[in-house]
């Protein structure tokens, strides 16, 4: 793979990172098994516990960002979380604007400050490490911010955990592939 394809990647990567944002507030409103009225649609996460449907979108967004750093560089990385957190404020809810735009940008944050020391030691542990930081601090400051309670915690985490582990075997072709065709990260 070439250095110029290794960047069509990234960019690829990069337009799907955006396109999480809009797709996790419009599941949000439209998509589950349970829609509250005046509130978000659930999906179940696991037997018992529901989580709102956009929790899917950012699971797959961490994943994501790490996916640009690794084609385009740390640079593109901050500057899409700084594009992310601006888009999250300009498409999420009115109630929710907030919330949903500290959390995102505290999330990647979290996401970048762990990935980005692992990545050379070992891609598919730093993209599960750093999806796990991620979620956890979406989740608990998105809840915190949007309710004032951590109630539902157990399936903000989850859903967003699914996404993360999905993404793993994809991570470990792409680790494979990279390797075998001489390619280091950017």
């Amino acid at each position: 793979m070439s250095i110029p394809h290794r960047r069509r990647e990234g960019f690829f990567a990069l337009a799907a990172f955006a396109l999480c944002i809009p797709a996790a507030n419009w599941l949000i409103g439209h998509v589950g098994t349970f829609c509250v009225p005046q509130g978000p649609c659930l999906i179940p996460v696991a037997p018992g516990i529901s989580a709102p449907s956009g929790v899917l979108m950012i699971g797959l967004a961490l994943v994501l960002r790490d996916l640009v750093q690794r084609r385009l560089g740390l640079g593109w990385a901050a500057g899409a979380i700084l594009a992310g957190s601006a888009l999250s404020a300009l498409v999420a809810p009115p109630a929710l604007v907030v919330a949903s735009a500290i959390a995102f940008l505290l999330s990647e944050l979290a996401d970048l400050a762990v990935y980005t020391p692992l990545a050379r030691r070992g891609l598919v542990r730093a993209v599960a490490l750093s999806g796990l930081a991620g979620l956890a601090v979406d989740s608990v400051v998105f809840l915190w911010l949007a309710f004032g309670s951590l109630d539902f915690l157990a399936g903000q985490m989850l859903g967003k955990a699914w996404m993360v582990l999905l993404a793993l075997p994809v991570m470990a072709w792409l680790k494979r592939r990279d390797e075998r065709l001489g390619l280091l990260p950017a």
